[in-house]
């Protein structure tokens, strides 16, 4: 009898679902994702954060559910998008940027949140310090203000005969304002003189146009962190036979001449580590912020070949991807 009632409980534990460790059984968390963008745009970030959750032994629909709200670039939604996401009592905010965390602390107080790309976490005030966040929040940066100088170079080596390069920025966000001061401290040593261009919203892409063309400025830096028609830019761009450089792969995609910065997929697979410690009971406050430790370049080899530029073979042997 005692090896019978043996083999009956090895069997139930064999057929039993196993449970993410930590985790109740049958326990299903809810994350609540909050983005400025479009489905669209952050779609191949998302489906990297699933990967992640899935390679941590969280199934979709099974023990996990992620409820997505998107502001579609307009910023003013973020408030009543966070609302409704703590509404429906999710375990932990995953944020993509800076712009939208406030909208979320102000929605909850003791909501976790999870951060990923944020550019400055402890000069904007998001964190205590990398190390020691504090309070509810925690994440990955991207580094896009330790970047700059590094895009200067890239186009300075793309457009060796350029002196003026016009700075796409939103004046308004106190992230473009050190930026801005990083890429001033950069330039000189390059032999080039920057220019700011304002776009304070998207009505604002062509006028900016008209300033790159009367400011004489032959290459552009496109800041990245705020929602942008980086088709419309690179359109823009081409008629303007004007060279582009971007932070992410997907500006690239819609036909910006070349991006560099994080690996932004690789930040979110990484997200899911953050969210499946919280959900074990870790505080953000004491998880530190981590750094990006993949970069990518890409060059688009259509917008080269329409604005008649030559890219140097060194520079294509050092890209992590070239679109043709």
């Amino acid at each position: 009898m005692r090896l019978i009632g043996l083999a009956v409980v090895l069997a139930v534990s064999l057929l039993a679902p196993l449970a993410v460790e930590g985790q109740e059984v049958g326990k299903t968390s809810r994350i609540g994702f909050l983005s400025p963008y479009s489905p669209d745009f952050d779609a191949t970030w998302r489906a990297a954060f699933r990967g992640g959750l899935r390679d941590l032994g969280y199934l979709e629909g099974n023990n996990i559910v992620i409820e997505a709200r998107h502001a579609g670039g307009q910023f003013e939604r973020l408030p009543a998008l966070a609302a409704e996401l703590a509404r429906l009592k999710i375990d932990v905010f995953l944020i993509h940027g800076f712009i939208a965390i406030d909208a979320a602390k102000k929605a909850s107080s003791t909501i976790p949140i999870v951060f990923v790309a944020n550019p400055d976490p402890v000069g904007l005030g998001t964190v205590a310090s990398l190390a020691r966040p504090g309070g509810q929040v925690t994440g990955l940066s991207d580094l896009h203000s330790g970047l700059n100088a590094k895009r200067l170079e890239l186009l300075k080596e793309i457009a060796p005969s350029a002196s003026r390069v016009g700075v796409l920025m939103n004046p308004n966000s106190p992230v473009y304002v050190a930026q801005w001061k990083d890429l001033q401290l950069a330039a000189p040593a390059l032999h080039l003189t920057v220019v700011p261009v304002e776009v304070r919203g998207l009505e604002d892409i062509d006028r900016a146009f008209s300033t790159i063309r009367k400011e004489g400025v032959q290459a552009l830096n496109v800041l990245g962190g705020w929602p942008m028609n980086h088709k419309r830019v690179a359109d823009l761009a081409r008629k303007s036979r004007i060279p582009t450089i971007s932070t992410t792969r997907k500006t690239a995609e819609v036909g910006l001449l070349m991006t560099y910065g994080a690996d932004f997929p690789d930040l979110y697979r990484r997200a899911a580590t953050y969210v499946n410690k919280i959900l074990k009971g870790a505080k953000p406050g004491d998880l530190p912020v981590e750094q990006p430790t993949k970069f990518e370049l890409v060059i688009n080899m259509k917008t080269a070949k329409a604005l008649g530029l030559t890219i140097p073979q060194t520079l294509l042997l050092r890209a992590d991807e070239v679109i043709q």
